[in-house]
């Protein structure tokens, strides 16, 4: 039962907002995709987005610097095609007509390179979908070199490296974001990560019940409902990033 609990609290799009929407946007992006196309993961991972482009030729690739237990899910990496890194991906120019690249940028040394290699391998009129984060914690350590992108980053970088059509969207806004970081603080107050003494996680218990219910579950379900309300574009978890290669 408490395991079924987990799974609906990690899959949930209130509590877990930034995670379920992105996947939810390339779900959405990939169904629009011609069948038959041609479709590079950049920075795969454990390559969750394989079974959305199952009627497009997909191909993965990733540096596979990290330890299982790092990766999404823990899980060990999927298939990869080109294990590289992805400012020197080992492809022709024009090769794909879709690039799919989440949650990598700020792991990337110098990611405007990475836009550049991009703007290099996806094919005139071609797609490109980018997501990263804007505010985080360090997480796959060492690799973690960067806090955020704005707007503004996106839309310099990818105009000067032959995109067009570009559309920066928030992953939630200020109310999500801070549903987010209730979550977060509650689980920072558990017993067990307060204290390894047996005794006083026992005396703790009793106080951190009644936050798991206001900090944990009615503030990120207030913020949820909420979050229409934020106009600003300016505090949320990231952003998911839509453009075309210049034709000509």
């Amino acid at each position: 039962m408490i395991a079924a609990l987990r799974k609906v609290w990690r899959r949930s799009r209130i509590f877990n907002y930034g995670f379920v929407e992105r996947d939810l946007w390339i779900a959405r992006e990939a169904a629009r995709v011609p069948a038959g196309s041609r479709v590079l993961d950049v920075g795969a991972g454990v390559a969750p987005y394989r079974p959305l482009f199952a009627h497009c030729e997909y191909r993965t690739t990733d540096a596979c610097p990290l330890q299982p237990h790092q990766n999404r899910g823990g899980q060990p990496y999927g298939q990869i095609d080109y294990v590289c890194d992805v400012t020197a991906i080992p492809v022709p120019d024009a090769s794909f007509d879709v690039v799919i690249c989440t949650e990598v940028l700020e792991h990337v040394p110098e990611p405007i390179k990475a836009i550049q290699e991009f703007g290099r391998i996806v094919r005139p009129g071609g797609l490109l979908l980018l997501s990263a984060p804007l505010s985080g914690y360090v997480h796959q350590e060492p690799y973690h070199f960067y806090g955020g992108f704005s707007p503004y980053f996106y839309q310099k970088f990818l105009s000067e490296n032959g995109f067009t059509d570009i559309q920066v969207m928030q992953n939630g806004g200020f109310f999500r974001h801070y549903g987010a970081q209730s979550v977060r603080l509650v689980n920072c107050l558990k017993p067990s990560v307060l204290t390894r003494n047996p005794l006083l996680q026992v005396l703790l218990y009793p106080l951190w019940i009644p936050l798991v219910l206001y900090l944990g579950i009615l503030t990120p379900l207030i913020m949820h409902v909420l979050d229409p309300l934020d106009r600003s574009n300016m505090a949320t978890a990231g952003y998911h990033v839509r453009a075309r290669k210049c034709a000509s």
